[in-house]
């Protein structure tokens, strides 16, 4: 856990490998303080902008480390951790690539931070308050991205398919699941899984007393 010398917001990191439910505990967790200063941020809004033409980026490495602008999110985190207000980027699902548009964001208490890789970089762990891996099936997690691939992101079956056993898969045992040994907190089969849900947001809720006290 992060070493807490002064008043700085909560970072919770939730990881786990693509359509594990991440999504769906980060915001069980939102919607617990709900009226209360607490933001989500996502790592998929930090994919490196790409000059590649539509094709070519079809074919880049998603659930590559590499694939990340993470400087520019360690950056914009600590920003916000310092109460700053950052311009957070935004990405195009449809067009395979960030757009140029920002969101502005303010700094909150509490900032929930959702990503397929969060905990890879040593430097991002460094500062996370409670770091969360949220571990589902392979076949599970297949399913729900297919069914979320063709119903929000309009691609083909053939195409997730294909994407899933060039990159998804192999990535996910190379890098994903590794970082669950940095994980304080293992939640199986994501946002089903209200017990640990309920022990999280107990948690937070110590923290953030232990904070008003000081």
């Amino acid at each position: 856990m992060a070493a807490q010398q002064e008043k700085r917001p909560i970072v919770i990191g939730v990881t786990g490998g693509s359509a594990s439910g991440k999504t769906s505990v980060s915001r069980a967790i939102f919607d617990q303080f709900a009226g209360h200063s607490i933001l989500m941020m996502q790592e998929d809004s930090y994919y490196k902008k790409s000059d590649l033409p539509f094709e070519e980026r079809k074919k880049i490495n998603y659930d590559h480390p590499l694939s990340f602008d993470t400087d520019l999110l360690l950056e914009q985190l600590n920003d916000l951790i310092h109460y700053q207000t950052i311009e957070k980027p935004v990405y195009d699902y449809t067009n395979h690539n960030r757009s140029d548009e920002v969101v502005k964001v303010e700094p909150k208490e509490v900032i929930i931070l959702e990503g397929i890789l969060i905990l890879d970089d040593p430097r991002l762990r460094d500062l996370m308050d409670i770091k969360v891996y949220v571990d589902t099936d392979d076949d599970i997690r297949l399913i729900r991205r297919i069914k979320r691939d063709m119903n929000e992101r309009g691609r083909s079956l053939d195409n997730i398919i294909h994407q899933y056993l060039a990159t998804v898969r192999p990535m996910y045992h190379q890098f994903i699941e590794p970082t669950k040994r940095y994980a304080d907190i293992i939640v199986p089969e994501g946002g089903e899984n209200q017990v640990a849900i309920d022990l999280l947001v107990t948690k937070i809720r110590d923290i953030l007393k232990q904070r008003e006290r000081k």
